[in-house]
């Protein structure tokens, strides 16, 4: 008598990955509800745009293209805003490592990809809150250029620093997550330094202008203050958000894999 064998059934894969947007809108929820990452990530841009001057006289004054001073350091620390928010969105993976939800969601048909491509856009709403914040606050206190370039500007700044909602979810995935933000918070002061959103960068030295044009804030800043300033079309800059992004991208997806394997 033959033995019957049992066959497993295989799990069905759904369209997009699993992508949802009722998954999304849940992520979306939940992120909007943790007070501290929104005080950090709302509140801290426009009060380094104030603290670097924002509001100055002779910033008001002193012109910068098309515009003036206080315009492009609105731009920058937009830029710097959506970094923040973009990475701390991502970054918070690493609490969901810590209590096991991204094992859990490997037992469901949820594609690494769509997984971070959620993640991502999450990310990306909170970034847009803190543009938008940053540009209210510039344009109140004096910040003028034409209205070309405060559209342009924005939407670089705030599409641009999905570089760094990538980044932060490939952090999330590899650092712990009591110590994540703590890390992520220098090196976003850094980067930020290096990519010109502080200082000009003809205030630093050649070799540091040349090391700048290869870190990861360079490319969204000279993109974000093109309009202003005038300038044509940086291929070399868009080349930089490109790869970076594809990189950090990457290695999220890596990493997740990786996390999950032994479920």
């Amino acid at each position: 008598m033959t033995a019957a064998v049992r066959t497993v059934p295989e799990r069905a894969v759904p369209p997009l990955g699993g992508f949802s947007t009722t998954f999304l809108r849940l992520e979306i929820r939940r992120l909007l509800r943790n007070r501290r990452t929104m005080v950090f990530t709302l509140v801290m841009p426009p009060a380094f745009y104030l603290l670097f001057g924002g509001l100055s006289d002779s910033y008001q004054h002193q012109s910068a293209g098309h515009g003036n001073v206080s315009a492009y350091l609105m731009l920058s620390f937009a830029v710097y805003g959506a970094m923040i928010a973009n990475t701390s969105a991502g970054a918070s993976v690493a609490v969901e490592r810590a209590q096991g939800w991204s094992r859990q969601l490997r037992l469901t048909p949820l594609d690494p990809v769509a997984y971070t491509a959620t993640k991502v856009i999450t990310a990306m709403v909170v970034g847009a809150a803190s543009v938008a914040i940053v540009f209210v606050v510039g344009g109140l206190g004096g910040a003028h250029m034409p209205t070309s370039a405060w559209i342009t500007g924005g939407l670089v700044a705030w599409l641009g620093a999905v570089v760094f909602a990538a980044f932060g979810l490939f952090m999330g995935y590899l650092l712990p997550s009591e110590n994540v933000m703590q890390l992520l918070g220098p090196a976003l002061a850094l980067l930020a330094l290096m990519g010109g959103l502080f200082v000009p960068l003809d205030a630093l030295s050649s070799t540091l202008r040349t090391l700048a044009s290869y870190t990861p804030a360079y490319g969204v800043g000279e993109l974000a203050r093109a309009g202003l300033l005038g300038d044509g079309i940086d291929l070399g800059a868009i080349a930089n958000v490109v790869v970076w992004t594809a990189f950090f991208a990457a290695g999220a997806v890596w990493r997740f894999r990786r996390d999950t394997a032994r479920v």
